[in-house]
């Protein structure tokens, strides 16, 4: 990616090596052990949220979060002087996109720690890969994750890596745009676990056209989409699709239990924001067909 011109984000906050504030804490509002552990369980094998599935297990309630110390990256390092600047691209891309339909962006934080945090959501562990918490609006990483990407899923290559920071943050895009409470609203009405399912499913397929979005206004703006780097995007995609995660992990494919869309739908819906660059084409509430 060309991002050496690029300016660098005001709002990481780098909580790696920092203690998360009197130890890991087990418990989301009245969420037991079992259930936090059952959580953990879900969202590495599934790639299920875990800001969506702490919240849908403890009712919505969440504990305020522990004080942690944060500081900027050190300016010699180069992963986080890269996220930074991925982060950077998201908030310059999407500020424009939002005064397009006259609405005001608020730019999240992103958060890079190691092991364990606290967050408003619970507490965040790095097995359950990159999460954005709605409660606080910030997006959490623990950079080890992009070696897992590499050497896990075979998708290597910076835009994938990019891809991956796009994604969460188009979850904080709908937070802004009031879908995600629509959708929780709609969780607690449905009827059964494959109803919410669906609707985590359909979630998640938006933010991935969300970061297609992203991908091409930024591109369109700043040209920094060296060739061939779509299709690192797009193998990232494929590689953490519920179909392809399911098939490794247990060996039978469940679509039923499906939280973010098998591999040709997230190839699908990122493909459609990277080819329109118009978030009003992400509306994946209002199709048959995912």
């Amino acid at each position: 990616m060309r991002l050496d011109d690029e300016r660098e984000s005001d709002n990481v906050e780098d909580r790696r090596g920092e203690s998360s504030g009197g130890g890991f804490s087990l418990g989301v509002g009245h969420l037991s052990l079992g259930g936090i552990v059952l959580a953990l369980v879900i969202s590495y094998f599934s790639g299920i949220s875990p800001s969506t599935l702490l919240s849908l297990f403890s009712g919505g309630s969440a504990p305020a979060p522990q004080v942690v110390s944060a500081h900027k990256p050190p300016a010699n390092d180069a992963m986080a002087t890269f996220v930074s600047k991925v982060l950077a691209d998201t908030e310059d891309t999407w500020q424009v996109i939002f005064r397009e339909s006259k609405r005001e962006y608020r730019d999240p934080k992103l958060v890079l720690f190691t092991g364990t945090t606290s967050t408003a959501c619970g507490a965040g562990k790095a097995a359950m890969g990159p999460f954005y918490c709605p409660l606080d609006e910030k997006v959490y990483i623990d950079l080890a994750f992009y070696q897992e990407l590499k050497d896990r899923f075979h998708a290597p290559g910076e835009f994938a890596e990019a891809y991956v920071i796009a994604h969460e943050v188009g979850h904080h895009v709908q937070k802004l745009l009031g879908i995600s409470d629509k959708v929780r609203a709609a969780e607690e009405r449905a009827g059964n676990q494959a109803q919410i399912n669906a609707l985590s499913v359909r979630l998640e397929l938006q933010a991935d056209c969300f970061a297609g979005v992203w991908g091409k206004r930024a591109d369109s703006m700043q040209h920094i989409i060296e060739p061939g780097e779509i299709n690192e995007a797009l193998n990232a995609a494929t590689a953490i699709g519920d179909d392809r995660l399911q098939q490794e992990a247990q060996g039978t494919i469940r679509p039923e239990t499906f939280t973010h869309g098998s591999s040709a739908q997230r190839v699908r819906w990122f493909k459609r924001g990277m080819e329109t660059g118009d978030p009003n084409q992400c509306n994946t509430f209002n199709t048959k067909t995912l």
